[in-house]
């Protein structure tokens, strides 16, 4: 199971608002051969670390690709620039986030080269694990073992996370 999460809290030039660009990017990884096997619904999420950003707009998605992890995280920057995405410091306001979370059981070791394998801190958000249990909730964390609705259950109360009605 390859896991994909999926966020933005700012509009693209091209693609719009936060949801349009995250239904776009949908769109343009399929175009890549990035096959979209399930994906969640959307949800609004207070930034992470709190600051006076934007709320985002996040899902994920079960993806499948005749790519190497290596090769589709690639695939996921060349998607992130084409929105306008430029890296320039941690945790600040996007047009567009693609994170691999997780390619099937994976581990990496310390040191090794990205993408860092499961995603070091999808066990800490609600904004990542709150999407994966509708699609993979019997998901079993490599490292520790725990499954998404067990990662759901230890995660602390009051995290800025509600699901979009449409």
């Amino acid at each position: 199971m390859i896991l994909v999460a999926l966020g933005a809290n700012l509009p693209s030039r091209e693609f719009g608002p936060p949801l349009a660009s995250l239904e776009a990017a949908l769109r343009l990884l399929e175009e890549e051969g990035v096959r979209i096997a399930r994906r969640s619904q959307w949800y609004r999420s207070a930034p992470v670390p709190p600051s006076d950003q934007p709320w985002y707009v996040n899902g994920v998605a079960e993806v499948e690709a005749r790519l190497s992890p290596e090769a589709l995280l690639a695939t996921l920057h060349r998607i992130e620039a084409r929105f306008g995405r430029v890296r320039q410091r941690r945790n600040e306001a996007r047009v567009l986030d693609l994170d691999l979370l997780a390619y099937g059981d994976r581990v990496s070791a310390e040191g090794d080269p990205p993408p860092e394998l499961p995603h070091p801190r999808l066990h800490e958000r609600a904004f990542v694990l709150l999407p994966m249990a509708e699609i993979a909730p019997d998901w079993h964390h490599p490292r520790s073992g725990l499954t998404v609705a067990e990662m759901v259950r230890k995660l602390p109360a009051g995290m800025g996370v509600e699901l979009i009605r449409e």
